[in-house]
């Protein structure tokens, strides 16, 4: 069939009207945006990276069922910095309108350049190297806790907990994972010391590679110097290593508290430990159980993992891709300049984490996001501090091994 230039013209001219009515307009405007989220599926790394993405993919059903429109195209970090911005370049090529990522400090760095340069909205969803806000960049937002807010927040729990058993500790070995993250929560304990004061004296702080395979040697200098705390900074693979070495070398000190890592409170932990991973505190933010929001994406969540832990990680890529949506529901355009705009203005008050409203300061940070300690009772993680929002109460000293 041929098509003469006057059906083409009355063609033309339909399409243009319907664009320009009210319907094409908002089909136009409310085309699913597209979010690049990156997180560490392969390398080292991957064991968190597919937590955290089982959550994301619970995430995307609840968000999608409360109107939001949107598209998520995943990105393979490989546990590497540069593969990251190599991933990040690779996705705005094809199109994402932002980026969402990426669990590890050191790659969610690499993405904030690349966001930045490229002027493209990025959430941060998991990441606490405060370098990440302190650059002055203009598109990059962090809905998480910085290593310092992880710091004094978790500090502040550990007096807590003290007073509440009415058992104080003078002692204590500081070990902790020398990457980006565990570098910059330790800086963020000394600092807490610095400026507050601790009730017991910091006698070795004692670093490692988060990819090792042995800590005989670390541990060894922690039972030499007699604490009676372990005060713990770690990924999840070094501290079942290192729970395991404590055990073999008969070395246990009163308790064993991280202020704010992943890995103690997690299925793998519990399965690889047993006994052994009981009572260890890991003082972090939680999910908030009086949230509907939140109750709802814990109970799709085991429905769909009942053998994972719908945790820290898994509640902040809830809350990363929310911001995400949220900021083009309120923007109306896929626009750079437009979707920062709407994620400068944020505040959102229905979410899955312990807190205040979701807002950011001048430098694309939230800094409403308070700690639980949650102790392992029980074989599961259980929130034993603040008191208001406590499961059961703290155990502390913990019960002998052997």
């Amino acid at each position: 069939m041929t098509l003469s230039r006057r059906s083409f013209t009355r063609g033309a001219l339909a399409a243009g009207a319907l664009a320009a009515s009210p319907v094409g307009r908002a089909r136009a405007q409310m085309a699913p945006i597209k979010i690049g989220s990156l997180l560490p599926r392969s390398g080292f790394e991957a064991f968190i990276g597919k937590d955290c993405q089982i959550g994301l993919e619970v995430a995307e059903k609840i968000i999608k069922d409360m109107g939001y429109s949107f598209e998520v195209i995943d990105g393979d970090t490989e546990s590497n910095p540069q593969t990251a911005r190599t991933q990040a370049e690779r996705l705005i090529r094809d199109g994402c309108h932002m980026l969402m990522g990426s669990f590890d400090s050191a790659q969610t760095f690499a993405l904030a350049q690349v966001a930045e340069q490229h002027g493209i909205p990025m959430v941060v969803n998991i990441g606490a190297d405060p370098a990440i806000t302190e650059q002055g960049y203009k598109f990059v937002f962090r809905n998480f806790p910085t290593s310092h807010m992880f710091g004094d927040n978790g500090m502040v729990l550990f007096d807590q907990l003290f007073k509440i058993t009415g058992t104080t500790p003078k002692t204590a070995v500081l070990t902790y994972v020398n990457d980006s993250f565990g570098e910059a929560t330790r800086k963020a304990v000394i600092s807490y010391r610095d400026r507050f004061g601790l009730p017991f004296k910091i006698v070795e702080q004692i670093g490692y590679s988060p990819q090792t395979n042995d800590l005989s040697v670390e541990v060894a200098k922690a039972k030499a110097a007699n604490p009676d705390l372990q005060i713990v900074i770690h990924r999840l693979n070094d501290i079942i290593i290192m729970v395991r070495e404590m055990v073999e070398q008969r070395y246990q000190p009163m308790g064993i508290i991280s202020p704010g890592s992943p890995g103690m409170q997690f299925p793998q932990f519990f399965k690889a430990l047993g006994k052994y991973a009981n009572y260890c505190i890991t003082n972090q933010p939680w999910l908030d159980p009086k949230q509907p929001l939140a109750h709802r994406f814990q109970t799709d969540f085991y429905k769909a993992h009942p053998d994972y832990l719908c945790g820290l990680e898994q509640g902040f890529m809830f809350e990363g891709l929310l911001v995400c949506v949220d900021a083009y529901k309120r923007a109306k355009s896929t626009k750079p300049e437009a979707l920062a705009a709407a994620l400068r203005t944020t505040h959102i008050t229905e979410r899955v984490m312990i807190g205040g409203a979701i807002t950011f300061d001048a430098k694309g940070q939230n800094t409403h996001l308070p700690s639980a300690s949650v102790e392992n009772l029980n074989g599961k993680p259980t929130v034993v501090l603040p008191e208001a929002n406590a499961e059961a109460k703290p155990v502390f000293p913990m019960p002998r091994w052997f």
